[in-house]
């Protein structure tokens, strides 16, 4: 920056030291010999070296262009043109401080309030009242600054925004590890509900094949049981029928049957037949059925010649149509023995035995029945 260039002597007292009559159209600029001048006419003034502060140095020549404007009178500086006003960049110019000034200090506050108004304006800014000088080095500081808060802005907002962004991918990233673990621990439990449920089915289906089987198991022991039980029996009866037919005999040997028990028939006084017909030659050979005694021999009407043999039961088994008798009454006969023959006498039409079976309570039974309960063969 270039010096300020001075300029001729105002030939006016700005500060009323007699300097010579103020010009109503003349504009006194203070300067470095001006001030030293008044300095050497005797004024109250000192002079000070300028603070270091740019600001206050700023203050300084303001404040003294108001004075001497003031002092010169506005009205005449209104009809000038304006004149630039150069800074001295150097900066121990050895200025008055602006306290010093006369009917100017005492306008201005001190160290402490300035301090003061500026924390206030600074907390509370007020663009109606807050005045600024610039110059276009500082509109170009001001400019960069700018730029650089700008820049300084957009790189903290980029960075704010990248950090939101990874906090967020973050978030989704630990959202996505939440949701696996929870797939995955619904899928193990899932797995595990289903071993179970399988293990349950296989259980149970081991448990109904095991009951199966021992159903099995029992139904054919029992059916073993029975067939044993079943065989035993039949074994058994087969012994009591043999021991029976030792006991027992057929009455005759050889032989045809032609009417069985309770067959209809005209040639039957009842209507039916009541006992069992042998059909054999005539003295064919009759055998007693078991031991027994003889209660009757002898002709019996219808029934021809007959005889009746009582078991030790009661039980009488009747032989008749006989055509000869070898026993009487009361003769004790054995199984098998020879008691008469076949014949053909009484109501007949041909030789032939007919046998009848009466029960110890007086009814007639079918003879052929009551054989094979004998164990004999009919």
């Amino acid at each position: 920056m270039a010096s300020n260039t001075p300029v001729p002597e105002a030939p006016f007292d700005a500060f009323g030291g007699g300097a010579g009559p103020a010009a109503p159209d003349t504009e006194w600029n203070p300067s470095e010999e001006s001030l030293r001048a008044q300095s050497r006419s005797g004024g109250r003034h000192r002079v000070v070296k300028q603070r270091s502060n740019f600001a206050r140095s700023s203050t300084v020549l303001g404040v003294g262009v108001i004075a001497a404007v003031g002092a010169g009178g506005l009205a005449t500086a209104q009809d000038k043109p304006p004149v630039a006003i150069s800074l001295p960049d150097l900066p121990d110019l050895g200025l008055p401080d602006a306290h010093d000034l006369p009917g100017v200090g005492d306008l201005l506050p001190d160290a402490d309030e300035e301090a003061e108004t500026a924390s206030a304006a600074r907390s509370n800014p007020n663009p109606l009242t807050a005045a600024t000088y610039t110059t276009p080095d500082t509109e170009q500081g001001t400019t960069a600054g700018q730029a650089e808060a700008t820049a300084l802005t957009t790189g903290t907002a980029d960075a704010g925004e990248a950090l939101r962004a990874r906090i967020l991918q973050q978030a989704e990233q630990q959202q996505a590890s939440a949701d696996a673990a929870d797939m995955a621990a619904a899928e193990k439990a899932a797995a595990e509900k289903a071993a179970a449920e399988a293990a349950a089915k296989a259980e149970a289906a081991e448990k109904a094949a095991a009951e199966a089987a021992a159903e099995a198991k029992a139904k054919a022991e029992a059916e073993a049981k029975a067939k044993a039980e079943a065989e035993a029996r039949a074994k058994a009866e087969a012994e009591r029928l043999a021991q029976l037919a030792a006991s027992y005999s057929m009455p005759l040997s050889s032989y045809s049957l032609t009417a069985t028990y309770m067959q209809s028939g005209s040639m039957w006084s009842s209507g039916y037949h009541t006992g069992l017909d042998f059909a054999a030659p005539t003295g064919t050979p009759l055998k007693a059925v078991h031991g027994a005694t003889v209660k009757s021999a002898g002709w019996s009407g219808s029934y021809g010649y007959r005889i009746v043999l009582e078991l030790e039961d009661g039980t009488e088994v009747w032989y008749c149509h006989l055509s000869s008798m070898t026993v009487g009454v009361g003769q004790t006969v054995g199984t098998g023995e020879t008691i008469g023959r076949v014949g053909a006498t009484g109501n007949v039409s041909g030789a032939h035995l007919h046998m009848e079976v009466i029960t110890p309570g007086g009814d007639g039974i079918d003879p052929a029945s009551w054989l094979r309960s004998k164990g004999l063969t009919v």
